[in-house]
């Protein structure tokens, strides 16, 4: 018995002991907490990011849809670590102090400024964008996002080297110049389709809206060997967001103290296991009557526009690709006399322009179903444009079908590329540009235009660090014949930070006048064809050196490029040889375009974002043994943006800007009092984003900060506004003005006097909303 005794105390204490630490374990397995969360860049998901608590065995990796789950963690006080490849690394204190589930969203922000992305517009197949032998620069919604604007023409503001040029004062239609290159020698694709042209370059750039793109890719210099005429001067790819990526409900919400009213909505739904549908929509609302400089006529043309995008992606086995996408956009604008109303459309007492544009397209892309990579890509575009300037009438309708077949094929250290393509164009209007005399009756000719060509390329990587590109493109022109356009690209990675890479190749462009030039159609001067206008032709050279620095806070990079562009039959318009003409012809000498270029990017880990940019160049014209700068271009410009993130409160920062030297100015004459020279200006922009609620961003901010106009410095812009039919203007036997009392000056209404938006300081704010 008194073993027994002995022995039970024993036995109880051991069973204390192992109840209490069982019970010690239950409560510490329930003083713990479960961590989730979403990781993304820019508001797209990053799949495999890893995600560890430092100095634990905590850790998980994100799914394909960004998010990620840690259970059963102890609480307390930990730093979360974040990686992925291609972005920077982020680390941040957190707290865990109850046991409950704690989400985070953490974003995280591009190494190398995205030199790891796949782009395509280079050499018309998927690459590395760091292994691509031709310079790709490439612009993310996060760069559009910092200074919000309700179309890509406008967006496109604080990009180096590209500049978009208004080209008339009063229905403010405009287009992009790439290196001092107007804006016809651009080409500007949707997911690669060339369905951006002519009629469009002029009047449909704005109607593209920054909700629908996923990225946009610039490539500066002649890329007409693959993309054939019109890519001159460079070209623009905008990359549509593909519906598998895209949030299930996005919309973006945004006015103006100039009540400018921008609406982007967006959603997508999966059709079973293989069809998704994205759904896009664009509506702008402007109409409030501005005359801020005094001269009665409207500072900003009004604008109501809608656009409706669509696109379908298939899954099919292998990742086959299969996608569909449409839109359709119109446009209904007018500027003028702020007494205008429709009831004075095409009369002559109340001056106003008026442009109503309807526009459809089409795209469609389709590997085949076989071993080899082929790929078949449609795209078919209608633009019709009903419009007014005073009285002159234009009307015009354009159709542009466009087929494609390519042939990707690797072999050993060759990837070859090879392709037909077939374009046709279909244009009408009713200008001289589309009639014919017949026995003294003028009579209507439709033009069509057929294009068919062919092209090959070879991209050898013959050593480890170099790869070279040599490409060929033979096109059939049914008007100008036989078109040749070889290309030469050449890599040289240097090192693991450092590439250098050599261009060189041809362009050609066929020109047509009154779907490209709007001064030739604002009724204030008459159209001069002197001779048949030849094709332009264009031999460019482009060297580009990119260096990159890594370190644990952050990223430095920097690339410097020198381009030289030569053209023989140059079409330039002729301004100053009679006020009331414009004179076209080809050039009886040559046309240059050479610079150099210089971007950095900076990125810190302490959320500071620094992009420089400055172009220098000179785009002469010699003829007649005489050299001059080409109108409307200047030699100087940079751009800047400078972002600050405080995580504190959830809030960036943002302050861009774009500042251009002065460039020549079209006049009317001797006597004209504007002057010859624009000043240096500039246009900068301040952004405050607030992004501490889930799936909401809050923005708001000021435009123009420094109130910048083109009429400070200047009597007047418009010449003659307030006799804009020329009632009172006097002309002698040869049509030139003559000066009276009431014309001093011997002008007659004009303008075509334009470099700079009419538009002042506004304060600007908007909503957005993702839904994952």
């Amino acid at each position: 018995m008194k073993n027994r005794l002995v022995s039970f105390p024993k036995y109880c204490i051991a069973y204390t002991l192992v109840m209490s630490g069982w019970l010690y374990s239950v409560c510490a397995w329930a003083q713990t907490a479960v961590l989730n969360g979403t990781i993304q860049c820019e508001g797209e998901p990053i799949e495999f990011a890893t995600i560890h608590l430092k100095g634990t065995n905590y850790g998980a990796m994100t799914d394909n849809a960004g998010k990620f789950v840690i259970t059963n963690v102890p609480l307390g006080t930990y730093v979360l670590e974040v990686s992925a490849l291609g972005y920077i690394h982020q680390s941040r204190n957190i707290q865990l102090k109850s046991n409950q589930v704690h989400y985070l969203e953490i974003e995280l922000d591009r190494a190398a400024s995205s030199y790891n992305e796949v782009v395509v517009t280079g050499t018309l197949k998927e690459v590395v964008r760091s292994e691509s032998p031709v310079p790709v620069e490439v612009y993310t919604t996060a760069f559009l996002k910092k200074n919000p604007t309700p179309n890509i023409f406008e967006a496109l503001q604080n990009v180096n080297g590209v500049r978009p040029q208004l080209n008339c004062n009063v229905c403010n239609t405009g287009d992009i110049h790439i290196n001092g290159l107007e804006g016809p020698y651009t080409m500007v694709l949707i997911d690669g389709m060339p369905i951006v042209s002519s009629l469009s370059t002029v009047y449909g750039l704005m109607g593209i809206p920054t909700s629908m793109i996923e990225r946009v890719e610039i490539v500066k210099g002649p890329a007409s060997s693959l993309y054939g005429s019109e890519a001159v001067g460079g070209l623009i790819n905008i990359i549509t967001k593909s519906p598998s990526n895209a949030p299930i409900l996005s919309f973006d919400i945004s006015s103006t103290t100039w009540l400018e009213n921008n609406l982007d909505l967006s959603f997508k739904k999966s059709l079973g296991k293989r069809f998704h549908l994205l759904i896009g929509a664009n509506g702008f609302y402007y109409n409030h009557v501005m005359d801020n400089n005094g001269d009665n006529f409207t500072d900003v043309a009004l604008q109501k526009r809608v656009s409706v995008f669509q696109k379908w992606n298939m899954l099919r086995k292998e990742h086959r690709l299969f996608s569909v996408a449409g839109r359709y956009m119109y446009e209904d604008r007018w500027g003028g006399d702020v007494r205008w109303t429709p009831q004075f459309r095409g009369g002559d007492s109340i001056y106003g322009e008026s442009i109503t544009t309807q526009r459809w397209e089409l795209i469609s892309q389709y590997q085949l179903p076989v071993k080899e990579k082929v790929l078949l890509s449609i795209s078919f575009n209608q633009h019709l444009q009903d419009s007014y300037y005073g009285t002159t009438y234009y009307q015009a309708q354009q159709r542009i079908g466009f087929t494609q077949l390519t042939w990707d094929k690797s072999y050993k250290r060759h990837d070859l590329l090879s392709g037909m393509a077939m374009r046709y164009t279909y244009y009408d209007d009713n200008t001289p540009a589309t009639s014919y005399l017949d026995n003294g009756v003028l009579r209507n000719k439709v033009s069509h235009t057929y294009l068919p060509g062919i092209f090959v390329q070879d991209e050898w990587k013959f050593a480890s660090e170099h790869r070279l590109l040599l490409g060929y493109r033979w096109d059939y022109h049914s008007h100008h014949g036989h078109i040749h356009t070889p290309r030469f690209a050449y890599k040289w990675s240097i090192s693991d930070e450092a590439i250098l890479r050599l261009n060189a190749g041809t362009g050609f462009r066929v020109v047509n006048l009154f779907t490209e030039d709007h001064a030739a159609m604002t009724g204030a001067r008459d159209v001069i064809v002197r001779n048949d206008l030849r094709p332009e032709r264009s031999k460019n050279i482009n060297l580009n050196l990119l260096k990159k620095n890594y370190w644990k806070r952050g990223y430095l990079g920097w690339d410097a490029s020198v381009f030289y562009t030569h053209f023989d039959n140059k079409i330039l318009p002729d301004y100053d040889s009679h006020p009331n003409q414009i004179i076209y012809d080809n050039l009886i000498g040559y046309a240059r375009s050479m610079g150099l270029s210089w971007n950095l990017d900076y990125t810190s880990v302490k959320g500071i974002k620094l992009n420089l940019g400055m172009t220098l160049m000179e785009v002469q014209v010699k003829s007649d043994e005489r050299v001059e700068r080409q109108m409307l271009t200047e030699r100087m410009t940079g751009t800047w943006g400078i972002s600050y993130t405080i995580e504190r409160y959830f809030t960036s920062i943002d302050y861009t800007g774009n500042v251009y030297s002065p460039m020549r100015l079209p006049l009317l004459g001797q006597q004209d009092p504007r002057k010859e020279f624009s000043p240096w200006w500039s246009i900068q922009n301040l952004q405050l984003t607030y992004k501490g609620w889930k799936n909401f961003e809050l923005y708001g901010g000021i435009k123009n900060l420094l109130n910048w106009t083109p009429n400070k410095g200047n009597p007047f812009l418009i010449a003659r506004s307030f006799d804009p039919f020329d009632k009172d203007v006097v002309f002698d036997e040869n049509g030139q003005v003559i000066a009276t009392p009431s014309n001093p000056y011997a002008l007659t209404f004009d303008p075509t006097y334009v470099y700079a938006p009419n538009q002042g300081i506004r304060v600007f704010f908007g909503l957005r909303v993702r839904l994952s």
